[in-house]
């Protein structure tokens, strides 16, 4: 169960990345499969050269960063539909990584990885390993969190909602999308590079159908937590991550699954991800939300920033209006 643990924090970066396209950027992009085994792939290279693990880590991550960029340009300058955009990545990408690796498989467990020393003395899939991976978890989606209030996030943010009326706004949205694209497949890229640190070697087939993986880590996290907030969206979405890993773990020690099933159950919990929050439960609970959420209050009450005015005219009871409550920081 602590390896499920592992696991799903280091999977943590891929969905934070399938978090940034889908639901920020509204770009259904699929070169996560492919990605994901080209950081995979790009590490491995260098580590088996002799090059420090830290730099093949940042090597892969740059490798993604590309990927994304590709598919970025095929949809804003080639006008491609963002799912062929992505579909064609990908396919690329796999004769691009058997190039990279010049094989198949590419072993590392006699080379020096990141995970070397904790491998050594027996500290995987232990409390010592799930503190460092969730330090490294919650440092990146800090990151992605500040990154999203910035100028850029934010316009990378209006994109995903509305991107006629942001490009009506003077947002430049093609670079939006270039941007998003290119941090979500680096972040992918990333984690494909320390799962195959942690594994010990890097694989071919390693990213086939880790898209499907990626959507239930943001479906988990984000269908159970209220909409709002960006850093509540991403804690849910590395919680996600990690409640995703156990699920599968916890599925297949079921009788009469092996690892053969791991695809049938991934889609099985999607599936459950997706129709939970439908059933009458779950409706209630958002729907109580919803009401604490708002308050009624006399139409022409002022509010703040019509008192600072000096604005103090009488309200008109006649008539009430819901407002949204400002939440405390």
């Amino acid at each position: 169960m602590l390896s499920a643990l592992d696991l799903g924090l280091i999977y943590a970066l891929m969905a934070l990345g399938v978090y940034l396209t889908f639901t920020i950027l509204d770009f259904a992009d699929l070169t996560v499969d492919g990605s994901f085994t080209t950081g995979a792939a790009t590490t491995a290279l260098m580590i088996t050269s002799g090059q420090p693990a830290l730099l093949a880590t940042l090597a892969g991550f740059g490798a993604g960063l590309i990927a994304g960029l590709v598919t970025g340009l095929l949809n804003t300058a080639g006008k491609i539909h963002p799912l062929l955009a992505g579909i064609l990545t990908q396919i690329s990408l796999y004769s691009i990584n058997l190039r990279i690796m010049g094989k198949a498989n590419v072993p590392m467990l006699r080379n020096t990885t990141l995970f070397s020393g904790m491998r050594e003395n027996g500290q995987l899939a232990s409390p010592h390993s799930i503190a460092i991976l969730g330090v490294m978890a919650c440092t990146v989606g800090g990151i992605l969190i500040w990154y999203l209030s910035t100028n850029s996030g934010l316009a990378l943010r209006a994109t995903g909602d509305n991107e006629a009326m942001a490009r009506a706004s003077g947002i430049n949205t093609n670079r939006a999308k270039l941007v998003g694209l290119s941090l979500s497949n680096g972040l992918v890229a990333a984690a494909g590079s320390l799962f195959a640190q942690y594994q010990g070697f890097a694989d071919i087939s390693m990213g086939i159908g880790l898209i499907v993986a990626g959507l239930a880590s943001v479906i988990i996290g984000v269908a159970f937590v209220p909409q709002g907030r960006v850093w509540v969206a991403v804690v849910a979405v590395i919680f996600g991550s990690i409640a995703y890993r156990v699920i599968l773990q916890l599925a297949l020690n079921i009788p009469g699954f092996d690892p053969n099933d791991m695809k049938l159950l991934s889609a099985l919990i999607v599936i459950l991800a997706l129709l939970i929050p439908r059933w009458n439960f779950m409706t209630k609970i958002k729907a109580r939300h919803a009401s604490a959420e708002f308050s009624t209050v006399p139409f022409d009450t002022p509010d703040a920033e019509a008192l600072d005015s000096g604005d103090t005219r009488p309200p008109v009871t006649r008539y009430a209006k819901r407002t949204r409550r400002k939440a405390v920081d």
